[in-house]
């Protein structure tokens, strides 16, 4: 049986691991069942490296090994680019085996699994679709979830192209999907997307071409979380989901919200985490809340309800991924009395047009 800790920590910056370091200090958590990171933080893609090594040097000084084995052992998924109220922290989860009796009921489970390195002529195409797909069921199969139904959340963090990478393509003959980055990016997001899509049997294969990536928009996964990154060299997928093979005192729920307006739609979110509430989340259940993860897809549509946004045609264009993540957080934020949500922006085949994913979870009542 699978034992499952969630641990939400405020960061000061980019570098700041304080608040992990102390726990592991007062042995309250134990170094060698950490299994996932994943980070709210700020800045590019140069800050998120050096967040992600920061963890990786104290954490090898901790387990006592290399800080190349950390990175290894430990997916690390750093988000950054924060923006209005959005709190930079991270969420620690830890992972051991206990010899219980099983239960009928269902808690947090998680499935870690990297897929092998890709080729730069692989980012957004099929073969990484299908590359994610493999690793989604893997980790489906780790975390003892047998049924799509249980599954809340699948985060990924895929590679992006770098001019190092198309000419390390072009020097074997090979042509990369778009030597615009930020286009690659997106196609990158897509096709991990699509392939969380595939494996939980939301779109079938025979759908599935090189051409419909980021342009078939009737294709999308409901759980999928996205996000691409210059350091990443293989996409790191960690699912999510509630599974009677564990004994987690936490479970997750989801939800979708239609559009950024769609209360009702986090609300569900909430409720499958096993909190009881009508219409207002009171204190006493809000404080049961673990962690929050939102896709935000506001900066896919120009419009909401039909009222007109500049999100698309300001010309402040460039940051609209930042205002849907930051408007989202203030959304959903007034409804739990936090803003320490993590908010990742794309919407590339992350749920329909305009949407937002979210995934709640929350302290359960004792078995």
């Amino acid at each position: 049986m699978m034992d499952v800790g969630v641990y939400r920590l405020p960061m000061a910056g980019p570098s700041d691991v304080s608040e992990l370091e102390a726990l592991i200090n007062k042995g309250e958590v134990n170094p060698e069942e950490i299994c996932a990171i994943i980070a709210q933080t700020e800045g590019d893609g140069y800050a998120r490296g050096f967040g992600a090594l920061s963890f990786e040097v104290m954490l090898s000084e901790k387990m006592n090994i290399s800080r190349e084995e950390v990175a290894n052992r430990i997916p690390m998924l750093m988000i950054g680019l924060t923006g209005g109220l959005m709190s930079p922290h991270y969420t620690v989860f830890t992972r051991k085996n206990v010899e219980v009796q099983e239960s009928d009921e269902k808690r947090l489970a998680l499935g870690i699994k990297i897929t092998r390195v890709l080729l730069p002529e692989e980012y957004g195409t099929v073969v990484q679709v299908k590359e994610v797909a493999k690793a989604v069921k893997e980790a489906m199969e780790e975390a003892g979830i047998t049924s799509i139904d249980d599954i809340h959340c699948v985060e990924v963090k895929c590679p992006n192209l770098t001019a190092d990478r198309v000419a390390d393509a072009e020097s074997r003959g090979k042509k990369v999907v778009t030597t615009n980055f930020a286009e690659a990016g997106a196609k990158s997001k897509g096709a991990s997307a699509l392939g969380v899509a595939l494996a939980l049997g939301e779109i079938k294969e025979e759908d599935l071409t090189d051409d419909v990536i980021c342009k078939d928009w009737s294709l999308y996964s409901k759980v999928a979380s996205t996000s691409a990154g210059n350091e990443q060299v293989a996409c790191k997928v960690i699912v999510m989901g509630n599974s009677t093979k564990s004994v987690s005192p936490y479970k997750i729920g989801s939800g979708v919200m239609k559009d950024t307006l769609d209360v009702e739609g986090a609300k569900t979110a909430f409720k499958g985490a096993g909190l009881k509430f009508d219409d207002v989340i009171p204190q006493e259940e809000r404080d049961k809340i673990a962690t929050v993860f939102i896709n935000a897809g506001a900066d896919a549509q120009g419009s909401i309800r039909g009222r007109r946004t500049t999100m698309k045609s300001d010309f402040l264009a460039g940051y609209a991924g930042i205002f849907a993540k930051a408007v989202i957080n203030a959304i959903v934020g007034s409804l739990i009395g936090d803003t320490m949500i993590l908010a990742s922006a794309g919407f590339e085949h992350q749920g329909p047009l305009g949407a937002n994913l979210v995934a709640a979870i929350a302290k359960v009542e004792e078995r």
